[in-house]
């Protein structure tokens, strides 16, 4: 997942380019809502079936967060 959301841009208008790979990252239940949009995109276009595993996994685990109010994602990095 790392190489995936390495390529994307951290000034871009999308959620997942916050994403820091090797930082600390918290998504609320509205920013879940709108990366998980993303990741569908994201999906699409992936090299290799690792990587559209890893970004499916990616999409339960925003589903769970933009569906359980109150609630957070956090990406610990390396």
């Amino acid at each position: 997942m790392a190489k995936v959301l390495s390529t994307l841009d951290r000034h871009g208008p999308g959620k997942l380019g916050w994403v820091d790979p090797y930082g600390d990252t918290l998504f609320n239940e509205q920013e879940a809502q709108v990366a998980r949009r993303e990741v569908a995109a994201l999906t699409q276009g992936c090299a290799g079936d690792q990587e559209r595993a890893a970004l499916l996994d990616l999409a339960e685990l925003l589903e769970a967060c933009e569906t359980t109010p109150g609630s957070y994602l956090w990406f610990m990095g390396d």
